[in-house]
């Protein structure tokens, strides 16, 4: 018992003594509480709770209140259980908007309350401590309105229940979150992946920019890393960008995406690919019209996303300025120049380069909007050499 407190039972254990002493100190009670500096209510309290407990009682007791007006009824508490049930992946802000919405007549408390519930009832757990790096300064160009940026890349695979390999497809709005399609492929391929490209084209039209990895089949070896499937969105007059290699966090927001994908649609697997494409399904329903997002002030992706302007059309070559002079690929993939040949590439096989002098024999070498590298002639011998 700290020192101050063993003063305090000391000299109220003097009160009690001078109450019951008959030979010594006779007065009565009021003259008693006087001396000891209390009132009589206190005087009685104390002389109950020494009767009834003895020593203990009279240590000094923290206020408690008999009746909390603000203490959220036991219905209420079982509202929030059956929605975490649920939703068991999801936080008290999310479920705080989804309760709302779901009884719109019933006063839910806040956020951290519906936390402290969930705590209650073992049905959350604390996170772990997670080490925290700064933020990478990204130089890529920001986005603020739908369809300036898709994001895309494949979630890592994993094994269904039939043994088969399923690798998901993942597109998003990167301004509003919203999903654009998320697809279980057999393999990571341009010829599996283009289609529901197309398919997401006529259906939201076409963004003016996608955000990849350099992973295939978003790009490859080839010059300025291009693929066939990024030859086919400048085509389309979409610029491809790739985030640098080993830096996953300049597409942080799909990343974020994946982590959510995978605990409320693979863990566990299905047992097909159709049944785990249901799953998808399911789940981008939910993700698009109904979760609440906070990035988007709690609402729903669809709440806020639009469809692009710019309709799907035919592919076509793309188009240089002033100030280009134009050079077509053969389709053995060699590029002709000052009397020789150098060798490209069959990605672009076909394709017309713009070809910008920026000195004597050099030029800067361009595929649509797409700066590909640098063309040297020395000794008369070409080469190109790639952006770094």
């Amino acid at each position: 018992m700290p020192w101050k407190e063993t003063c305090i039972v000391e000299e109220r254990l003097k009160f009690i003594a001078a109450v019951r002493d008959e030979e010594g100190g006779r007065g009565n009670f009021t003259e008693q509480c006087a001396r000891f500096g209390i009132s009589r209510q206190t005087g009685y309290d104390l002389v109950a709770r020494y009767n009834a407990l003895g020593v203990a009682a009279l240590e000094d007791r923290a206020p408690r209140a008999h009746h909390c007006p603000h203490k959220t009824s036991p219905d209420v508490e079982d509202l929030v259980a059956e929605m975490r049930k649920e939703h068991p992946k999801e936080g008290p802000k999310k479920l705080a908007v989804r309760l709302a919405k779901a009884h719109p007549t019933v006063e839910f408390p806040v956020p951290s309350t519906i936390g402290d519930i969930l705590k209650r009832r073992s049905l959350i757990r604390p996170r772990r401590a997670r080490l925290r790096v700064p933020a990478h300064s990204s130089p890529l160009e920001p986005c603020s309105e739908p369809n300036e940026l898709w994001c895309t890349d494949f979630k890592g695979h994993f094994v269904l229940g039939d043994g088969t390999r399923c690798h998901p497809l993942t597109v998003t709005d990167a301004a509003t979150r919203y999903l654009i399609r998320c697809e279980g492929l057999a393999r990571e391929t341009c010829e599996l992946a283009r289609p529901h490209f197309e398919r997401a084209f006529r259906e939201f039209g076409v963004p003016e920019r996608i955000r990849s990895d350099n992973g295939g089949p978003f790009a490859s070896k080839a010059i300025g890393g291009l693929s066939p499937l990024s030859v086919w969105w400048i085509q389309l007059g979409i610029h491809p960008e790739r985030i640098e290699p080993g830096q996953p966090q300049q597409n942080g927001r799909q990343e974020r995406f994946h982590r959510t994908l995978k605990e409320q649609t693979t863990e566990p697997p299905e047992a097909t690919m159709a049944d785990q494409q249901r799953a998808f399904d399911y789940f981008g329903h939910d993700y698009n019209n109904e979760r609440p997002h906070e990035a988007l002030g709690q609402k729903p992706p669809a709440s806020v996303y639009e469809p692009s302007w710019r309709p799907l059309r035919e592919p076509r070559d793309p188009e240089y300025g002033d100030g280009f002079e134009v050079r077509r690929i053969q389709e053995n993939g060699r590029l002709s120049i000052v009397g020789k040949t150098l060798y490209v590439g069959r990605v672009l096989a076909g394709q017309p380069l713009g070809l910008r002098q920026t000195d004597e024999d050099e030029w800067d070498v361009y595929y649509g909007p797409l700066l590909l590298g640098y063309l040297l002639v020395r000794d008369g011998i070409p080469r190109i050499e790639p952006v770094v």
